[in-house]
């Protein structure tokens, strides 16, 4: 009598990976490194707002803006 489990597939210990289980992960890490990126530039933006409207530092601002944008593209093209 067979049992009703569920059908995982599993690869065992020792046995290399499928192709699709490596292309999953790397979809999965690239997805991660995507989502980081886009919360710490949120973090990024709403500091540089509050530092041009309630700190009343414009310059400085766009400044940190851009600079900030920029070292966080190369840092994710580099970690990539």
């Amino acid at each position: 009598m067979a049992t009703a489990g569920p059908n995982l597939n599993a690869v065992p210990p020792g046995n290399p990976q499928s192709e699709e289980s490596r292309a999953h992960e790397q979809t999965y890490e690239g997805f991660s490194k995507l989502v980081l990126f886009a919360v710490l530039h949120i973090i990024l933006v709403l500091a540089c707002m509050a530092l041009g409207f309630v700190g009343h530092l414009p310059f400085l601002a766009v400044i940190l803006g851009l600079g900030g944008t920029l070292a966080l593209i190369v840092g994710f093209a580099i970690s990539s």
